[in-house]
């Protein structure tokens, strides 16, 4: 196969299943068909028997493959993915997702996270309040240009999550970590829409520490609104950009 394969910085199996996974996620292996029998790919990756059906069982487990008596195994179709598993995503952003992907990850922001911003202001300890503040200023501190600009802003999606004191909320944030930050890269990629966003964070930041639940929802919707703008601008410019 003409694409490079990955170095193996892990166990054989796991390394097997990245890069199978990273090609079914990326269209070389496409939903319906069969990945190639045993022995061919085996000989391909230059791996054991062992470690391919190990491999494959991890990627059955993420809804990728399924097994089909006298057949062999193939690509499940792309709904039955579990695209919020942290490895799936990473390997999405590997491969050069399309506009809608990001679209899509964008629309689920949407739903959950100005629900976040309410329960964080109703539920929020003082602890919490300041490590949102301080997550805040860092923001403001981050140097243009530099990952701290993404990663300032992950920290801060993340502590209005962990200051719902959901458990469940926590660990949807938790999940799609990557894919988030992925997001930020995109949208808050040119210099001026990353400081521009920055009165409507403190504006969700000022509203949690008031326990203003309602308007902590009002303002991480508009924030999230400013944010998709900017991101839909990315990916028309991303789209101009030769391949």
């Amino acid at each position: 196969m003409a694409n490079q394969l990955k170095s193996r910085p892990q166990s054989i199996h796991g390394w097997v299943a990245e890069e199978l996974g990273t090609r079914i996620v990326s269209g070389i292996y496409s939903p319906g068909e069969y990945i190639p029998n045993e022995t061919t790919i085996g000989e391909e990756l230059g791996v054991s028997r062992t470690a391919l059906r190990e491999a494959f069982k991890i990627l059955t487990s993420k809804g990728l493959l399924e097994s089909r008596p006298k057949l062999g195994t193939r690509i499940r179709p792309r709904k039955h993915w579990n695209m919020f598993d942290s490895e799936i995503l990473s390997w999405c952003f590997e491969s050069k997702p399309s506009p809608q992907f990001f679209i899509s990850l964008f629309e689920i922001r949407e739903i959950f996270e100005p629900a976040a911003a309410e329960l964080a202001a109703k539920n929020r300890t003082e602890e919490q309040a300041v490590v949102l503040g301080l997550a805040y200023q860092a923001m403001e501190k981050a140097e243009i240009g530099t990952d701290a600009v993404f990663s300032s802003d992950l920290e801060f999606h993340m502590a209005v999550l962990d200051a719902t004191n959901n458990e469940f909320m926590i660990s949807l944030g938790m999940t799609i970590q990557t894919a988030l930050m992925g997001l930020f890269r995109l949208s808050s990629a040119i210099a001026e829409e990353y400081v521009d966003s920055l009165p409507g964070h403190k504006a969700v930041y000022q509203a949690i520490a008031a326990g203003d639940a309602a308007k902590a929802k009002i303002e991480m919707f508009q924030l999230l609104a400013k944010s998709k703008e900017n991101l839909e601008y990315a990916l028309k410019n991303l789209a101009k950009q030769p391949d």
